[in-house]
């Protein structure tokens, strides 16, 4: 299985781009903090998307799907944390894309977990 022809990857891709540009308005007392936090978390959804796609088995590739939507909720109370902070408005178009990433992980988990 090619991890770059799954949606759940390419969408996935997409919320780290918006990531990267949101918190490039966050102040630079954030660089190393929630900046560098929400960075890692948006990569690692990707990311293990992939690792688990290029593994052996259904039962490795679940693991690291249960690590992305892992950091997907990491990333979406980060976002939370942020706006909150009043670093970013709440903005409908990213709560979109991190709901559209859940639905597309999750649709994924229980698709791989019945065959």
């Amino acid at each position: 299985m090619d991890h770059k022809d799954l949606e759940v990857w390419k969408k996935s891709m997409d919320l780290v781009v918006t990531v990267y540009q949101i918190t490039q308005m966050f102040p630079d007392t954030e660089k190393y903090g929630l900046t560098s936090q929400m960075r890692r978390a948006a990569v690692s959804i990707p990311s293990n998307i992939a690792e688990g796609a290029a593994r052996k088995g259904d039962k490795e590739l679940m693991h690291f799907l249960y690590i992305s939507i892992g950091s997907l909720s990491e990333l979406e109370t980060q976002y939370l944390i942020a706006t909150r902070l009043g670093f970013v408005t709440n903005e409908d178009a990213f709560g979109q894309q991190l709901i559209e990433v859940k639905k597309l992980l999750i649709g994924f988990k229980n698709y791989i977990n019945k065959k």
